[in-house]
């Protein structure tokens, strides 16, 4: 990649994390509704920080850091840096303001774009790998960002929409057919042609059975079944953390759903609509999404099944790009990218001969991989620049917040 693209896909990313938190009025930026969620002062301020630490650090040895205070306060979880805010107190940091933060972004931005323009010839090659690293890293916390403004939103009694301008998602989901995948010794993870996280890393073989996979995302109707026949009362579809946590936390229906004088209406960036029948079903956990299978009489699909679909097909699909924000029904060409993480049954861990990058960048996935689960595919908040075939995306098996779906698969 030379300087010029470079550089115009820096500006590109910042650019768009900004215009994301366009919609927003000044005192959107401050709140946490969880402590899985983050402020959006917070986001803004954390990817600008990531790019001081691992890039001007790194290769301007004389570099002044805007604010020393700063380093602490938006350190996410590099233990290897130094010390940190705690996550859940992020939402009480009312100082530094949103103006400071956003003259900060300035600041790094500045001193990063003059650093791609007066770099050597020899460093370019490290300096772009850390560039777009860092650019990788904006684009997950741009995802982040419409995540967690929807759940801040959510939990407001007046259900204000992040923007009231959003369409609805439009068409009627077909039948759901079924992929006949045959069984072998494949190769899955990076194959060294482009960006990939340390995590899709090595390449390897995987021996797979014969299958079938679903080609679209379980819709609204087919989950209001489920619920309709008891799914939630029924300990005997539930993974026993699951059925923990449903008793815990009073599950009956997926995060965002309401019911009431006979419908069903859902909260979305757009505020609370109604129900459309048609659309994939969001923001489940792992539980659900296991126990709804298992109810169907089938199962998850496993992480490098799904991998090896998306290896043949264009990177295309229901991403933030396409502006609905929300999860479109299928199309008759079936529904493999974008518009919801799919779970599978495989858990997050390492590949075999996995090594993570060097120093502290190593902290940026390796040190996850227990008691998490892998997605697949991407979302209608996701990037379709920031997609690609082998990507690992994972969280805690309870979590909901995320743009997460499900899609079926069985034994052949």
């Amino acid at each position: 990649m030379g300087r010029e693209t470079l550089l115009q896909e820096y500006r590109r990313t910042r650019g768009f994390s900004e215009q994301l938190c366009q919609p927003l009025a000044i005192d959107d930026y401050q709140i946490q509704s969880i402590t899985e969620t983050s402020p959006p002062k917070w986001h803004l301020a954390h990817v600008s920080w990531f790019f001081e630490t691992f890039v001007l650090n790194h290769f301007k040895p004389d570099h002044v850091p805007f604010n020393p205070d700063f380093h602490y306060l938006f350190n996410s979880y590099y233990y290897t840096i130094g010390a940190m805010h705690p996550r859940p107190r992020r939402g009480l940091l009312s100082r530094p303001t949103l103006e400071q933060v956003l003259e900060y972004r300035h600041h790094v931005d500045t001193q990063v774009e003059k650093l791609i323009g007066n770099s050597s010839d020899t460093d370019m090659e490290a300096l772009t790998f850390r560039i777009t690293l860092g650019l990788h890293h904006e684009q997950q916390h741009q995802e982040l960002l419409l995540m967690d403004i929807k759940h801040n939103f959510s939990v407001n009694p007046l259900k204000p929409a992040y923007r009231d301008d959003l369409q609805p998602p439009q068409g009627e989901a077909p039948a759901v057919h079924w992929l006949e995948q045959e069984g072998g010794l494949h190769s899955i993870g990076h194959g060294g042609n482009g960006f990939a996280y340390d995590n899709e890393t090595p390449r390897h073989s995987v021996l797979i059975y014969d299958h079938r996979l679903a080609d679209r995302l379980v819709t609204n109707a087919e989950y209001l079944e489920f619920i309709e026949d008891g799914g939630y009362c029924n300990p005997a579809l539930w993974l026993s953390d699951g059925w923990a946590r449903l008793q815990q936390e009073g599950w009956r229906q997926p995060l965002y759903w309401q019911s009431g004088d006979d419908r069903w209406t859902q909260f979305t960036l757009a505020g609370e609509r109604r129900l459309n029948p048609h659309e994939p079903v969001c923001h489940v956990s792992f539980y659900e999404a296991d126990a709804y299978a298992r109810w169907a009489g089938k199962r998850l699909p496993r992480e490098e099944e799904l991998e090896l679909i998306l290896a043949e097909l264009p990177v295309a699909g229901n991403f933030v790009d396409s502006g609905l924000l929300h999860p479109a029904p299928a199309d008759n060409a079936g529904q493999w990218y974008g518009d919801l993480w799919a779970w599978t049954a495989s858990p997050y861990s390492p590949y075999p001969g996995f090594r993570p990058l060097a120093g502290s960048m190593g902290e940026y996935n390796g040190k996850f991989m227990s008691s998490q689960m892998v997605l697949r595919g991407g979302s209608c908040a996701t990037s379709a620049r920031h997609m690609r075939p082998g990507y690992r995306n994972f969280f805690y098996p309870h979590e909901r917040w995320m743009f997460s779906g499900l899609r079926l698969a069985e034994d052949a």
